[in-house]
């Protein structure tokens, strides 16, 4: 069974624990300095907020997460299909937790993720390889060498100071 994913990045995690536990009428299944988690039955999501670094607070990205990494090919083969730019990733370390992953940007330019957890994380994972995340923050449109819209611009990919290529993006 698939599960809408929504991470939005926050000013003040404190203060928006309280909002979105008070909104869920739930408390997070996970909290640490820098993120929470709630597993949702009832609308069935994966909402996760985090404050990390310079990100502008908003819509991160959104995602579906699977229950099985056949699931997850199955996902990844339909965007490969459209025509799209995947970034795939075995077995990382991301948001406190192992995951397969398979990233892109619609052709708005908002960033998806398709994803199978596995296990738990002592680390948010943002050490790991740069240049994989910076594509997938950046996506298609920055592979083929085109503008990114908007919404991309005012992601991780967007600060004036980063190219592309050194952008960092917070990944689930």
């Amino acid at each position: 069974m698939k599960r809408l994913h929504v991470h939005v990045a926050v000013p003040d995690l404190e203060q928006s624990i309280r909002f979105y536990s008070t909104l869920f009428g739930a408390e997070p299944v996970k909290v640490k300095q820098d993120y929470a988690k709630w597993m949702l039955e009832d609308p069935r999501v994966n909402f996760a907020i985090s404050q990390r670094g310079s990100r502008e607070p908003g819509v991160d990205h959104v995602g579906v997460q699977v229950d099985t990494r056949t699931e997850l090919d199955e996902l990844a083969a339909r965007l490969k299909a459209a025509g799209e730019t995947t970034l795939d990733q075995e077995a990382t370390t991301c948001c406190y937790a192992q995951s397969d992953k398979s990233w892109v940007n619609d052709p708005a330019g908002v960033r998806w993720e398709t994803f199978y957890t596995f296990g738990d994380a002592t680390t948010y994972g943002e050490e790991s390889d740069e240049k994989a995340e910076a594509a997938a923050c950046c996506g298609a449109a920055a592979q083929r060498g085109v503008e990114e819209p908007i919404a991309v611009q005012n992601s991780c990919c967007g600060s004036p100071a980063a190219k592309p290529a050194q952008a960092r993006t917070s990944c689930c």
